[in-house]
């Protein structure tokens, strides 16, 4: 998911609830470095860099600082469902997931100073985020912070990098992270500032990763196309007992923006890896791979209405599963502060062993390290989903940088005659939903 925009998935066999399950969150090359290794990478880029750069940064040190920013933002929401299942909860949706029930989704703190990415000199950065919520369950990383709440309200820290702009090998040089990274997979984000809706999509949620550690780059080739490659220790895992197996994973892929005159922008990502966990699978978790593959752009039709397409495809060798999809968006800025709002997805789930509801609260990061929890899966199943919205986004001033309100309706069904929602009692599901953002 990238914040770019992230998801996790599920190993073992399909299940009701009550059951084992193992979630683990894969174009088309074997590599299996041991994990051990991402550490050791890690440190010797970093160190690397920051000899080399010695005092080639072209900022003093009281301008340097004079560009850290400090931010926060509160979201908070509901999404209904008059279905009312048993269980309470929404099958299928990670944010707004409790049926009925207002709760707060996310309150983050953020210190950051940008680098120049244009700039023909040595620049650093970094961002420090801390978020508290409902949405740091699905958010976490083992071995971090999955220790440290086990309610519904979770703290973690979802991204923890430094940033350095390097003027190599091309005119605008290249660029580097390093340390906890939002996964750039994918059109949705974790900030509810940078999606246009308040749920996600079937494809974000367990087709796309979500946080890493380990170190992302992005080379400057020309000046639309950039290439992007990077290390890290797997989906939502660290080191030691916080790694679900002990190989490491990366990305590969390449991006092109202000295309057919600054309309059109494409981004292609891959990833490759093993995801399973040693529990579930046993040894071969070290070996069986995962294959991500994502397809996304975007197409400003006029002034006021663009397009975004997400094609995916999800191969993992350790589950012998498939998922593929396809998601559409349409924007229209129907006033200066009212933007509306539209998506549609195709989701296939060719085993069941991905589209998975995480009933209790620390249910997701349980699953991705293999361990039993309280889950909620359906049988094979094709999912179509249609999400209608709106954003109101008045202009308050003063120390108010952001105000949204996001209303939405969304129905979901089955496409292939299964019951996946509601207790598995039906083939559909309508959910009203909406939330509030304030950023100051």
């Amino acid at each position: 998911m990238s914040d770019p925009f992230y998801a996790a998935f599920l190993s073992g066999e399909s299940t009701t609830m009550m059951t084992r399950v193992y979630l683990d969150k894969s174009a088309f090359l074997k590599w299996t470095p041991r994990s051990g290794n991402v550490d050791f990478f890690l440190t010797a880029a970093i160190t690397m860099v920051l000899l080399d750069m010695n005092d080639a940064i072209a900022k003093p040190a009281t301008e340097w600082l004079d560009d850290i920013t400090l931010a926060g933002q509160i979201e908070g929401g509901i999404n209904a469902n008059v279905s009312r299942p048993a269980n309470g909860i929404n099958f299928g949706q990670f944010f707004g997931d409790r049926a009925n029930q207002a709760q707060l989704d996310q309150l983050t703190l953020t210190a950051a100073r940008a680098v120049d990415t244009t700039a023909s000199s040595y620049d650093v950065g970094f961002m420090v985020r801390g978020l508290y919520g409902a949405e740091g369950r699905y958010f976490n990383i083992a071995g971090i912070t999955d220790r440290l709440m086990t309610s519904r309200y979770q703290f973690i820290v979802p991204q923890a990098h430094l940033d350095v702009h390097l003027p190599w090998l091309t005119r605008h040089g290249l660029d580097m992270q390093a340390g906890i990274l939002a996964s750039p997979m994918g059109v949705e984000s974790l900030d509810p500032s940078l999606r246009p809706f308040y749920t996600l999509s079937y494809t974000t949620e367990y087709s796309t990763p979500f946080e890493h550690v380990g170190a992302m780059f992005q080379w400057h080739l020309t000046d639309y196309i950039d290439a992007l490659f990077g290390v890290d220790t797997g989906n939502q895992v660290s080191f030691g007992g916080g790694d679900n197996n002990h190989t490491a994973a990366g990305y590969f892929g390449l991006t092109a923006s202000s295309l057919a005159n600054g309309k059109l922008s494409l981004t292609y990502l891959g990833r490759v890896g093993p995801e399973n966990s040693t529990r579930s699978l046993g040894q071969r978790a070290n070996s069986a791979q995962r294959y991500w593959n994502d397809l996304s752009g975007s197409y400003k039709i006029s002034d006021r209405l663009t397009f975004t397409g997400e094609l995916n495809f999800l191969h993992d060798e350790g589950l012998h599963a498939n998922t593929y999809s396809f998601v559409s968006y349409l924007s229209y800025q129907l006033t200066p502060t009212l933007l509306l709002n539209y998506r549609g997805e195709i989701y296939r789930d060719d085993t069941g062993l991905f589209v998975t509801s995480f009933i209790a609260n620390n249910a997701y990061m349980q699953a991705t390290l293999g361990k039993p929890t309280v889950t909620q899966s359906a049988p094979p199943t094709t999912y179509g989903a249609l999400t209608l919205g709106a954003t109101w986004r008045p202009v308050l001033g003063h120390s108010v940088k952001l105000f949204e309100i996001r209303p939405e309706v969304r129905f979901d069904r089955s496409l292939n005659g299964t019951r996946p929602f509601n207790d598995l009692r039906n083939v559909g599901q309508f959910t009203f939903g909406a939330d509030a953002v304030l950023g100051f």
